[in-house]
């Protein structure tokens, strides 16, 4: 999928976990909701970083540009150096090792380390990438260009100071799930792991399919590329995800939202 559907289905995706707790007795204070969104929108483009023409892989400058470029090489070595027999050979890491389960779980890991051990400037960092993308994704008309690099950094570092802030205040959210002293903002990496998940199983529904279970094999693959059946399926771009999928995500995240917030 797309860049905007990818961060559309994440922000969703979160919503849709709010309602659940909610349903199940135990919501999200509103700080915790509407930032989860944010960055789960944003860790839905996050995979990608493999791919030299993907939002994230622009968005920061030379910055993320480099980082692209590293980590599609350790995506093709992991690829050339695990894959079976069954598996075609390829010249690049794309759709390989940052599309996995594995890859999701220990991103969203590091990610709650790297919060409960750096204090407010790390937590300032994860916020500030993730709302960039957030923004770059969900507003993409807007934010595409880079003349407009400069305003959507200047927004999502305000919106991340803004949002820590509010976080800090008692019952607002910084201790959410996790309450004992010292696991502020430990729960970090969960929308985290959910936006890459989210958008490994939107890519599993095109025509190349996703690898998400590596590395466990399936028969004479481990980077099997797992999908529904080909008929089922749609190329990236294709109006199946503008005007079908896109609208349903949009749908699913209003009725997760105000499930979340009690509304209904």
């Amino acid at each position: 999928m797309m860049g905007p559907a990818h961060s559309l289905s994440g922000a969703a995706a979160w919503l849709g976990v709010g309602a659940a707790a909610a349903a199940a007795g135990h919501p999200m204070p509103w700080p915790v909701l509407l930032v989860g969104a944010l960055i789960c929108a944003g860790a839905a483009l996050a995979p990608d970083l493999d791919h030299r023409a993907a939002t994230i892989s622009t968005a920061f400058g030379p910055l993320s540009r480099w980082l692209c470029e590293i980590v599609d090489k350790l995506s093709y070595v992991a690829y050339k150096s695990t894959r079976k027999a069954g598996d075609p050979r390829r010249s690049g890491g794309h759709r390989t090792l940052t599309h996995t389960w594995l890859w999701a779980v220990l991103i969203g890991a590091g990610t709650s380390a790297l919060a409960i051990t750096g204090g407010r400037w790390a937590v300032l960092a994860i916020l500030f990438v993730h709302m960039v993308l957030a923004i770059e994704g969900l507003l993409w008309r807007a934010a595409r260009g880079s003349s407009s690099d400069i305003l959507v950094w200047l927004l999502a570092a305000t919106t991340a100071w803004i949002m820590a802030d509010i976080l800090d205040e008692p019952g607002n959210g910084s201790d959410w799930l996790f309450t004992a002293p010292g696991q502020e903002y430990l729960w970090l990496g969960l929308p985290i792991v959910l936006g890459a998940l989210v958008h490994d199983l939107g890519d599993a529904l095109t025509v190349s399919g996703c690898p998400i279970l590596w590395p466990i094999p399936v028969g004479r693959k481990r980077w099997y590329p797992v999908g529904p059946p080909k008929a089922m399926r749609f190329r990236a771009g294709s109006w199946v995800e503008l005007k079908v999928l896109m609208p349903v995500f949009m749908v699913l995240g209003g009725v997760g939202c105000v499930m979340a917030l009690n509304v209904i």
